[in-house]
């Protein structure tokens, strides 16, 4: 009996550690500067506080010139849309002047807040090492939820996390015809 409750201890302490651990990794691990400046596509560069002022804001960050971030290009886009109409508002960074972020996203361009950011000013700001990326950035600034390349299981976590704050539905992740998991290709 001794030995069994030790196990039950140990497997709840085991439970436990990985909670934490997955906490941890939403727990606002950085705070970007407010004067950080976005360049939608449309319209003058805008500071991340004006971005967040109302709404979080939701930015997957892509690099145009990598195979690994248009392999996602598409499950990205769609997990945005399904934010559309939450208290959030959803993006796409790509690390480019505006003429390939548009030739790169093509009919996303049009359907997606879209912000070209050929200095890498947001990936760096926020330390991001693989793109494709996603961050969840809250109205203070601060990134409370990040994924980085494509794993399924973190992106579905975020999502569920991001659904769970905005009191919305949270999009099936991953979905019958996306990729399978890859690490994605150097943010810097």
């Amino acid at each position: 009996m001794g030995c069994r409750s030790v196990n039950l201890q140990r497997g709840h302490s085991a439970k436990r550690g990985a909670l934490t651990a997955r906490r941890a990794r939403f727990a606002a691990v950085d705070q970007l500067s407010p004067d950080l400046e976005l360049h939608p596509l449309q319209g003058k560069p805008l500071t991340l506080a004006d971005q967040v002022v109302m709404f979080h804001l939701v930015v997957v960050v892509v690099d145009p010139y990598t195979v690994e971030s248009s392999w996602l290009l598409d499950t990205a886009g769609e997990m945005l849309t399904q934010f559309f109409g939450a208290d959030c508002r959803v993006a796409f960074v790509a690390t480019a002047d505006e003429y390939d972020t548009r030739a790169f996203l093509g009919p996303w361009a049009e359907r997606l807040l879209t912000y070209a950011d050929p200095d890498r000013t947001l990936a760096k700001a926020a330390e991001v090492t693989e793109l494709p990326a996603i961050l969840h950035i809250d109205n203070d600034c601060n990134i409370v939820g990040r994924a980085e390349g494509w794993q399924p299981d973190e992106w579905r976590e975020l999502a569920h996390r991001l659904a769970k704050d905005m009191s919305w539905s949270a999009p099936p992740i991953p979905k019958v015809g996306d990729p399978v998991a890859f690490a994605g290709s150097p943010a810097t």
